[in-house]
């Protein structure tokens, strides 16, 4: 790869890093040897703004071809380039869970920090089953679900991410535009800091993804931002949730099965709390589904 040389720092003529100051060259060979370390590129990005202008131009894009190669060329092919200047947002998005906040983007009761995610998929099956009939010829890459359990009355939550392919010519933002959705009034992307709509508001929510998600109906909620970025919560559905519970013999899962109810009856409240609808609603557990068509991606 061609590189045009950058010598000189961004930040300011006074800038120490001016000395002795590497090439764009040097660089790259060395976080090829590193694997493209993601914590690596994060640390360089906070040294100066040529080394943050180096990370989004290179070493970030470099490092979504190399964790997920079909996923990018499938998001770049048919002269879609809307990832381009976005690489780090990408990156940040295909290893990082954005958790929630008490009263933030999904009106949840519980906190979960966000964290660096190890191992995880992304599947195009998945993100087809969470698009209405109608916008089912769009391309979405989803995560499974980031398991987060046991988070008192929100029971079992899955906290999920994704990306669509070519979104401002996608269907999901024409429907979304021509319901007149409006942006959330004060949260953003985590990943890129646009505005967000919300795919509830907007009722383009199939039954299909809970489904596909292993969790309870009408306890699913994702928003998608300008640049094509989904995030989304649902309340997962215990495997066994079918078997009928047998006090004398298993207390702790009648216990169990008494949580989960909370946590789908609080994802109920959520959820209709958004729309101004009741929130009598019967549980609707579903059987676990194995998810084809993946992109397994290694920090």
């Amino acid at each position: 790869m061609i590189l045009p040389k950058q010598y000189r720092c961004t930040h300011s003529p006074t800038c120490q890093c001016t000395r002795g100051h590497l090439s764009e060259d040097v660089l790259l060979l060395v976080f090829q040897h590193l694997n493209w370390n993601p914590k690596l590129v994060a640390t360089l990005s906070c040294v100066c703004k040529w080394f943050d202008d180096f990370a989004k131009r290179v070493l970030w894009k470099e490092f979504c071809k190399t964790r997920a190669p079909r996923m990018m060329l499938d998001l770049q092919s048919s002269g879609s380039h809307c990832i381009d200047g976005n690489w780090r947002a990408l990156g940040k998005l295909l290893i990082y869970c954005s958790g929630c906040t008490q009263g933030g983007l999904f009106n949840s009761t519980v906190q979960i920090p966000g964290h660096f995610v190890y191992r995880t998929r992304f599947s195009r099956t998945l993100g087809r089953s969470l698009l209405p009939p109608q916008c089912r010829t769009d391309v979405l890459y989803v995560s499974d679900p980031c398991e987060h359990l046991d988070q008192g009355e929100e029971g079992d939550v899955g906290l999920f991410r994704g990306i669509f392919k070519s979104f401002p010519t996608s269907r999901v933002r024409k429907v979304i535009i021509n319901k007149a959705v409006p942006f959330h009034p004060s949260e953003v992307c985590p990943y890129c800091k646009a505005k967000l709509w919300s795919m509830l508001q907007a009722k383009i929510i199939p039954q299909s993804a809970c489904v596909r998600l292993e969790a309870y109906e009408d306890c699913i909620e994702y928003f998608v931002c300008l640049n094509g970025h989904l995030v989304g919560i649902c309340t997962l559905a215990p495997l066994s949730d079918s078997e009928e519970a047998v006090p004398s013999e298993d207390s702790n899962h009648t216990e169990k099965k008494q949580d989960n109810c909370l946590g789908k009856e609080n994802g109920l409240k959520r959820r209709h709390s958004l729309l101004g609808g009741s929130e009598n609603g019967g549980p609707s557990p579903q059987k676990r589904l194995t998810i084809s068509n993946q992109c397994d991606i290694d920090v």
